[in-house]
């Protein structure tokens, strides 16, 4: 008889490790990463270990988790993703009309010279 004994219950749920802050954004779960950072990395291709090598504090099972919960997701989370993206350019148009950034770019820049020099 097939499968005459069964040795192993499937769980069809799955929890995932992201948890919505006060300010609205979606975080890996006990971190500050945004699932926006994870997912921008995703979709130019990279791997899930080099998602974590850009943030070592996530676990494989966070990283892998959040885009499982994207690609589930995909099309309710692109509305999310956008509003991300606009409230950061927003945030840079502010700065940059509110604060002036050229001393310290041009600090970045000389560091970056002396670095590539080394």
């Amino acid at each position: 008889m097939y499968n005459c004994y069964v040795m192993f219950q499937l769980n069809a749920t799955q929890s995932v490790p992201l948890a919505q802050w006060e300010d609205g954004t979606i975080r890996i779960a006990g971190s500050r990463v945004k699932l926006d950072s994870i997912i921008r990395q995703f979709n130019l291709g990279e791997t899930a270990e080099g998602i974590q090598d850009c943030f070592p504090s996530l676990t494989l099972r966070e990283i892998y988790g959040a885009i499982f919960y994207y690609l589930e997701n995909a099309e309710a989370l692109e509305e999310y993703l956008r509003e991300q993206r606009q409230a950061a350019e927003e945030g840079l148009r502010f700065i940059e009309t509110h604060f002036d950034t050229s001393a310290l770019r041009e600090r970045i820049r000389a560091r970056r010279a002396q670095l590539a020099g080394a």
